[in-house]
């Protein structure tokens, strides 16, 4: 059988049903595209749309690095012994995990204003009544949630006898997590990370209802003064950008890093 013909028979009607109406789509979408094209709407709000880019990937890669190294204590938490530890870890990923992430950036940026007094009273009211730090700070409270059970999850997965091989070795248990472990467990939770970070560059576009201009907070002024639907297109393909970017990177480094395994 040839092989387009038995990629057909994998697909189904329902499936070349489907693929057939995204690429319907995608042609009227370039269609509109060029019908509508204004260069000078190009011209005014390009540089815009960049600036607002650049705001994106720098809150998200703030929030991102941010909530990974709160995720390592959490972490420890969740595998630890001490049922204390180990609820605190659980009742803070669940609170995370389980509210929007929009009320959350609501809790910090309206609620801790509440009590500006206290904050004031210790130094700290300058963070918190910036709307670009609470963005911030909010976000990164959120991924350090599901980040900790992805890094949970890949610790797990490693097989027990590599922890045994190490004691048997005399190896410390620093040197055995550090060397041993943690390369292994990154390698498998690559992706999930990779997709944690895909789905907060997309939940960044809530920050702009909080008076941070980021790319969809510079669409949305945009549109106010143009009234242009095009405006929400284009920043719909700069969302799409990024995300194609990340996934073939991620794509790119796990081939590296799993080369050894294949045979």
């Amino acid at each position: 059988m040839m092989p387009t013909a038995l990629a057909r028979r994998q697909i189904g009607p329902l499936g070349m049903a489907t693929l057939a109406l995204w690429t319907v789509g995608i042609v009227l979408l370039v269609l509109y595209l060029v019908r509508v094209w204004d260069p000078q709407l190009v011209e005014t709000y390009g540089p815009v749309y960049l600036r607002g880019l650049g705001t994106t990937l720098s809150l998200v890669a703030w929030s991102y690095g941010i909530g990974a190294l709160l995720s390592v204590p959490l972490v420890m938490g969740r595998l630890s012994s001490n049922r204390w530890a180990r609820g605190a870890s659980f009742g803070y990923v669940s609170f995370f995990r389980g509210t929007p992430a929009i009320a959350q950036i609501f809790l910090v940026y309206y609620g801790f204003g509440s009590f500006r007094g206290a904050f004031e009273s210790v130094g700290l009211w300058w963070f918190f009544r910036e709307a670009w730090y609470c963005a911030i700070f909010a976000l990164a409270l959120n991924t350090a949630a599901y980040q900790t059970e992805i890094l949970r999850g890949a610790v797990e997965s490693v097989g027990r006898g590599q922890w045994e091989g190490a004691r048997s070795l005399a190896l410390p248990g620093f040197v055995t997590l550090w060397r041993i472990i943690t390369p292994q467990a990154l390698m498998v939770a690559l992706r999930p990370y990779a997709n944690e970070f895909i789905l907060m560059v997309k939940a960044s576009a809530i920050v702009a209802i909080i008076t941070v201009f980021d790319l969809f907070g510079e669409t949305r002024r945009a549109f106010s003064k143009t009234f242009d639907f095009q405006t929400y297109v284009w920043a719909a393909i700069f969302y799409l950008v990024i995300v194609e970017v990340v996934r073939n990177l991620t794509a790119l480094a796990e081939k590296r890093l799993t080369r050894h395994l294949i045979r």
